[in-house]
C-alpha cells in the first residue's frame, strides 16, 4: 500500500466483538475492503477482500486486526483488568476526517470551553494552565493537566477541576485518564480507538473502564456519545482535511504541546495515513 508508511503494520479497531455474527459483517481499513465474522467456535475471524486471513486479536470489547504484520502486541491498558471497574462498549461514530485529526482532537484541551460548554468546560473558565510532556516507552505522554469543568463525567454532581493525563500508544489510538468524581484517588480511564476507513474517513470507537455503580449503563453511553457527537462536525470542517506534519503549516500555541508533540511521533515513525507532509 503506498502512502502508508509504517502504520500499515500497527493494530487497528475493526468491530465490537460483542456484536461479531456468523453472517459476518463488512468494513474497510485503510481503503481495503475487509470482513469481520465469528467462528464456529466463538473467535473472531477478519478476511480481506481476497480471502487472505488477517491478523486478529479481541481486546478491550473489540476485534483487532491489521494488514500488515505487526511486531509488537496491542498496547496494554492495565485498566482493562482491574477488578470493580465498568466496561462501556460505547459503539461507533463515523467520521468524515483524518483518523489522525480525530486523535489529536481528543488531545485538545483548549476546545472544551467552546464545544462543549457546560460540560467539560465553560467561559471564563478558558485558560489552559502549563502541563508536562513526554515519551515514554515510545508513547506520546502528557501530565499535570488541569481544568475546570461544570460536568466532568456522568457521575459528577458538580463542577470540579479536573486532572488528565493523555497517552498515545499507537497512531489512531488515544487513552485519557482522569478524576474519578466518585474515587478520587483512581482515574476513570476513556479511550478513543479510531478505525481508518480511508485517509479522510474514519469510525470511532469509543471505549470507558469507569468506577461507577450507579448510573445505568444507557445513560454512560449516551453520555459519551453526546460528547463525540458535538466533536464531529468540528472535524468534518478543518482545513486542510488531512493532519499536517510541517510545522510550519498550522500556528500553535502554548495549549497545544501535545498536537506538537503528537505530529513530530508520527512524523519520526512515519506514520502517514491520513497525514499531510507539505503545504499545498
Amino acid at each position: 500500500m503506498t502512502g502508508a508508511g509504517a502504520m500499515i503494520d500497527e493494530w487497528y479497531p475493526v468491530g465490537l466483538f460483542s456484536q461479531l455474527t456468523k453472517a459476518g459483517s463488512k468494513t474497510a481499513l485503510m481503503g481495503e475492503p475487509i470482513e469481520v465474522t465469528r467462528t464456529p467456535d466463538g473467535a473472531a475471524r477478519v478476511t480481506s477482500s481476497d480471502g487472505r486471513a488477517l491478523p486478529v486479536r479481541v481486546r478491550y470489547g473489540h476485534v483487532w486486526s491489521s494488514l500488515g504484520n505487526p511486531a509488537k502486541e496491542l498496547f496494554a491498558i492495565p485498566e482493562a483488568d482491574q477488578p470493580g471497574r465498568r466496561f462501556v462498549d460505547v459503539g461507533v461514530v463515523r467520521v468524515r476526517c483524518s483518523p489522525l485529526r480525530a486523535v489529536e482532537n481528543f488531545l485538545d484541551i483548549a476546545h472544551f470551553p467552546f464545544v462543549h460548554t457546560d460540560i467539560l468546560g465553560a467561559e471564563p473558565h478558558t485558560e489552559v494552565e502549563s502541563y508536562k510532556v513526554e515519551i515514554r516507552e515510545d508513547e506520546v505522554w502528557a501530565t499535570q493537566v488541569k481544568f475546570y469543568q461544570p460536568q466532568a463525567a456522568k457521575s459528577a454532581t458538580g463542577g470540579i477541576t479536573t486532572e488528565y493525563m493523555y497517552r498515545v500508544p499507537a497512531p489512531t489510538c488515544s487513552v485519557l485518564y482522569k478524576t474519578c468524581p466518585p474515587r478520587p484517588k483512581e482515574w476513570d480511564v476513556i479511550t478513543l480507538f479510531v478505525q481508518p476507513l480511508a485517509e479522510d474517513l474514519c469510525d470511532v470507537w469509543p471505549w470507558m473502564a469507569l468506577f461507577d455503580d450507579v448510573t445505568p449503563m444507557t445513560d454512560l453511553i449516551h453520555f459519551q456519545q453526546m460528547i463525540f457527537l458535538q466533536d464531529r462536525s468540528i472535524l468534518e470542517n478543518q482545513i486542510p482535511a488531512l493532519l499536517p506534519l510541517d510545522p510550519g503549516m498550522e500556528i500553535p500555541t502554548r495549549a497545544d504541546m501535545t498536537s506538537i508533540a503528537y505530529r513530530r511521533w508520527l512524523k519520526r515513525h512515519n506514520y502517514l495515513y491520513g497525514a499531510q507532509l507539505v503545504a499545498q
